[in-house]
């Protein structure tokens, strides 16, 4: 094992929004894509700026609020960090 094994590991461990950034507990991120929600009629907006994002113990989603929609959970590949 190199050492540039555990490097790796650590980046892929660490979460990041659509463009490579880390995001952070509390960062205000914007959507980069129209999302259809499941079990609802509702559409989030691409832009629509989403701000005091909480990091989940799985890197790759994020939990939310918008104006609408409380206890949101996204995907990090459809956010960018503002």
């Amino acid at each position: 094992m190199s050492p540039h094994d555990d490097d790796e590991d650590d980046n892929a461990s660490t979460p990041r929004d659509s463009n490579g950034k880390i995001l952070n507990e509390g960062d205000s991120v914007q959507l980069i894509k129209d999302l259809t929600l499941k079990g609802s009629s509702t559409t989030i907006k691409r832009g629509t700026l989403i701000k005091n994002i909480h990091l989940t113990s799985n890197d790759e989603e994020v939990e939310c609020r918008t104006d609408k929609i409380k206890g949101l959970v996204l995907k990090s590949c459809f956010l960018k960090k503002v």
